[in-house]
């Protein structure tokens, strides 16, 4: 995929949207985590100007609702409107993990599924892609440009090659991966929504090379994207920063998640099957972590990314209401609110094309 550096300060450039949180870690039972309008109201005194919905069993949103509701879609959004937010995306993580799922993480991956449908794998696969369908229609009625989720995977137990992976093996894995989502990309376009594959260990999908192995399965759909989080990336040792050099045309999504990488002589990427908080690479908050945001953002700004800095929490350390409050602040201060012109536009002359051949020493050829 070829890169494109940015383009100069003449043109008008926009200015990235937030600061945002994405709910799925902070809704509960208890309040005021347990309804919309006052997890709402919790997220619009911490400073938050966006949120990003989950969606599916026990969430804020029933998509066979919204897919055929307008005035379902509107309650949602008036009740965010109420305090000042925005729905940034809607997100079918769980859903999306379940269109592909290997067999050794059926039972593991069964809770995501509805109850009706767990312990079936056919009938769970056909249920998430209705889920994941329904997304589309559901983001449209609801004004939205793009969508979250995980392409699942059916290829990850085999992502060391030990033992030597069977010729082909691969390639079906994302050839089969391919036949399932292309129907649900389709159902995006027509909705007119980008959708947006957050790019993560445990998925198909989890690096630049597996992203560009899906592209090509799926003839280079327009609707298959990113969702870019650079702890993951960071995780895996990858260059974070290049990362969006590369694919910052399909990057529709932004989570803003902070991670930090300590290998010692015991373990490192691989983790070492210990717990989080023991682990060489782990989650933290935002400023807690090793990640250089400043040149992230930068670079959002320079390619114009058209949506939203979410907050996504995840920190095996700091409370997450300490991290949401902190993740705001830390979102806005990294916001870069972009030049109207060109800093130099002070000396800029005004000269017509009889002058530029004349400066170029060629007025009379």
């Amino acid at each position: 995929m070829p890169a494109r550096g940015p383009i100069g300060p003449c043109r008008t450039m926009k200015t990235i949207k937030g600061p945002a949180i994405f709910l799925a870690q902070f809704a509960g039972d208890a309040a005021p985590f347990d309804r919309l309008d006052s997890i709402a109201e919790w997220a619009a005194g911490l400073g938050y100007r966006g949120l990003q919905l989950p969606t599916g069993p026990g969430s804020f949103v029933d998509l066979e609702l919204a897919a055929s509701s307008q005035d379902y879609c509107d309650e949602i959004v008036g009740t965010l409107a109420a305090h000042g937010l925005a729905v940034t995306e809607l997100s079918t993580h769980l859903q999306g993990q379940l269109i592909a799922v290997h067999p050794a993480y059926d039972m593991l991956f069964d809770g995501f599924a509805a109850p009706e449908v767990r312990g079936k794998p056919r009938e769970r696969q056909q249920w998430a892609a209705r889920q994941v369908t329904l997304a589309a229609r559901a983001s449209r009625r609801m004004g939205l440009a793009a969508h979250a989720t995980f392409s699942g995977a059916l290829a990850w137990p085999y992502f060391y090659p030990w033992p030597q992976r069977a010729a082909g093996l691969i390639e079906e894995a994302f050839a089969e991966l391919a036949r399932r989502w292309l129907p649900i990309l389709d159902a995006f376009d027509e909705a007119g929504v980008d959708l947006s594959y957050e790019i993560h260990p445990g998925e198909d999908l989890h690096d630049g090379a597996t992203f560009e192995r899906f592209l090509d399965a799926v003839g280079g759909h327009r609707r298959a994207n990113i969702l870019y989080d650079p702890s993951h990336l960071l995780l895996q040792q990858m260059d974070y920063l290049q990362f969006i050099d590369l694919y910052h045309e399909r990057i529709k999504c932004f989570h803003v998640k902070d991670a930090e990488f300590r290998p010692d002589g015991r373990s490192g990427v691989y983790g070492g099957y210990r717990d989080w908080i023991d682990r060489a690479g782990r989650f933290r908050s935002l400023g807690d972590g090793q990640i250089d945001f400043g040149g992230i953002f930068s670079k959002m700004a320079a390619y114009d990314f058209p949506g939203w800095a979410v907050l996504e929490w995840e920190c095996v350390l700091k409370h997450p209401e300490d991290g949401a409050a902190e993740g705001a602040r830390f979102i806005r201060d990294r916001i870069i609110r972009v030049a109207d012109r060109a800093f130099d536009d002070f000396a800029a002359a005004n000269v017509d094309m009889a002058r530029l051949r004349a400066l170029l020493g060629i007025a009379d050829q």
